[in-house]
């Protein structure tokens, strides 16, 4: 089986590192959009564009099953892709709701990219079940994780700048809303105190798809991205632990 996952740029990585450790026996392909990365500030209509424009992409790879790795496209693009692709769509904003509800004492706050936070799609479906959310966008977080900047002074500024706000509101729960975040993680954690559960999607996800997953396959991985940036090599190191050689690929639009 071959499973597809597609993110705006290396923090998918986040995701695919989930799903990898937990299916052993399945080839996955990846595309990173770095040439247009952050999704987070387009608009809805090109969010869904570019999410259509990767999963035709991935299809041309023979995947399986996909995996919208971006919060700003699972947030925006999520039924497009369900109404195009004749295989299953999952995205990772429900496995990060269904987390939180299960743990929370009823204050959830949201990190997320400006396209994200401002879709509301975490505010709505945590306030269906009587949850008291709190957002805030944080949109400097992706190119201080794209640059590999997760650690040192400028990182916990900024880290403190953008979460001072739920702090002070003492939520209990924190779903990181973006799949670069978890590379801030220990930050976030050491600003916002040992009382805050800290959630990204990626474990609960990959438990989610767990029914849709044949185990037949040579742990086979491929690495694709639109642009090649002189820190990438670096960064899948780090995410994924591993050393794999990035292939630079084209979308059809022209960027």
């Amino acid at each position: 089986m071959k499973i597809g996952v597609f993110d705006s740029g290396v923090g998918g990585l986040t995701v695919l590192k989930a799903l990898r450790d937990k299916y052993k026996h399945v080839d996955f392909v990846y595309l990173g959009d770095t040439a247009r990365v952050p999704y987070g500030n387009k608009s809805a209509q090109t969010v869904i564009r570019y999410s259509l424009e990767c999963a035709e992409f991935l299809m041309g790879e023979g995947i399986d099953l996909l995996v919208v790795a971006c919060n700003s496209a699972s947030s925006y693009a999520l039924d497009s892709l369900r109404e195009s692709l004749p295989i299953p769509v999952f995205g990772v904003i429900d496995p990060g709701v269904k987390k939180a509800l299960e743990i929370t004492k009823g204050k959830v706050g949201v990190i997320g990219t400006r396209a994200t936070i401002s879709s509301g799609v975490y505010k709505r479906r945590l306030e269906e079940y009587g949850v008291e959310v709190y957002q805030k966008a944080s949109p400097l977080f992706v190119p201080l994780v794209e640059e590999g900047m997760v650690e040192g002074k400028i990182a916990q500024e900024i880290v403190e700048y953008y979460l001072k706000d739920l702090k002070e509101a003492r939520v209990d729960t924190l779903i990181l809303g973006c799949t670069h975040y978890p590379l801030l993680r220990p930050l976030i954690e050491r600003y916002m105190g040992d009382n805050v559960k800290v959630i990204d999607s990626a474990t609960v996800l990959a438990l989610e798809i767990e029914p849709f997953v044949k185990e037949k396959g040579l742990s086979y991985l491929e690495l694709n991205f639109t642009d090649i940036s002189p820190n990438l090599e670096f960064l899948i190191e780090l995410i994924l632990g591993e050393v794999d050689k990035p292939r630079l690929v084209s979308l059809p639009c022209k960027v």
